[in-house]
């Protein structure tokens, strides 16, 4: 069986439902066309923000991607320390791997950690997203293409040596958040491996949030009343526009992503070992984190 072609029990009729409060039509519509121009800015700005300086190209980026997501009504929350290990001359990069729900994840980790994207070569010809996508240095798979794994692998494996920052979403399909998570592929752990790299795990989630309100007794946060979004899956044969349409209508949504420690690939038995630990320490931050341990 392709690796690059694994399958979710997820659908948009099942998984991608929303019972919380909606917004009206224009309200929506607003959103969605500011979210369309944040992106469209981001592609023309792409050529000039190439040439500037690393530290200040990504600053621009984050800012950006964050952007794009508030931009489509979605509030986001950091949890955790986003700190990686600290580069200098010849120092290898850090290969970002995460649990993946959404077109929205690609944004939400730009915002925090943005780096070369790994991503399914039928991205490229997405409107808007994908000529971005590609001028932002995206490395584009072909899923169907079994011989084209170890060229992608070699490839990862070349930008994490130079020191490149490279996010991948190793289940290789979207799924809707709510269980467990699939499987992640080995293949890219290789790179990592092989190029003696960092694994930064971090966990994407989208909840819905009642509306902050004052009482006696103090706000009444996201801690209260909070469950999962289906809203913001992105699942199955869901065609892009009406997953569009279906955040921009979904009030209270939040993008959260948690940073989890890092996992040196040095030193693990293969490539299976280490993309059983990443797996797992996302599949644990889900399953024992309380409702109510929830930070800002």
């Amino acid at each position: 069986m392709n690796p690059w072609l694994p399958t979710a029990p997820c659908t948009p009729d099942t998984c991608a439902g929303h019972d919380g409060p909606v917004r009206g039509r224009p309200a929506a519509a607003a959103l969605l066309l500011a979210g369309c121009l944040c992106i469209m800015a981001g592609a023309l700005a792409a050529p000039f923000v190439a040439v500037l300086g690393g530290a200040r190209r990504e600053r621009l980026i984050r800012r950006w991607a964050y952007g794009v997501v508030r931009a489509f009504g979605v509030r986001v929350r950091t949890v955790g320390t986003p700190a990686e290990p600290g580069a200098g001359p010849g120092a290898a990069g850090t290969l970002v791997v995460a649990n993946h729900i959404s077109w929205l994840d690609i944004p939400l980790v730009a915002a925090v950690f943005p780096g070369r994207m790994l991503a399914k070569s039928e991205i490229r010809g997405w409107p808007l997203l994908g000529p971005l996508a590609a001028r932002g240095g995206t490395l584009f798979v072909e899923r169907d293409r079994l011989r084209a794994l170890p060229t992608t692998v070699r490839t990862i494996g070349s930008a994490l040596r130079g020191g490149s920052r490279v996010v991948v979403f190793p289940e290789g399909t979207t799924r809707c958040g709510r269980g467990s998570g699939g499987r992640f592929a080995p293949a890219v752990f290789q790179a990592a491996i092989d190029a003696g790299a960092t694994v930064l795990p971090i966990r994407l989630s989208y909840r819905v949030e009642p509306p902050r309100t004052t009482a006696t007794t103090g706000r009444t946060g996201p801690e209260r009343g909070c469950r999962p979004a289906g809203a913001a899956a992105f699942v199955g044969d869901d065609p892009l526009i009406a997953s569009l349409w279906r955040v921009v209508t979904a009030a209270g949504l939040t993008a959260e992503i948690r940073v989890l420690p890092q996992i040196p690939a040095a030193g693990r038995p293969d490539r299976r070992d280490l993309a059983r630990r990443a797996q797992t320490a996302i599949a644990n931050e889900s399953a024992n984190r309380p409702p109510e341990s929830v930070h800002h």
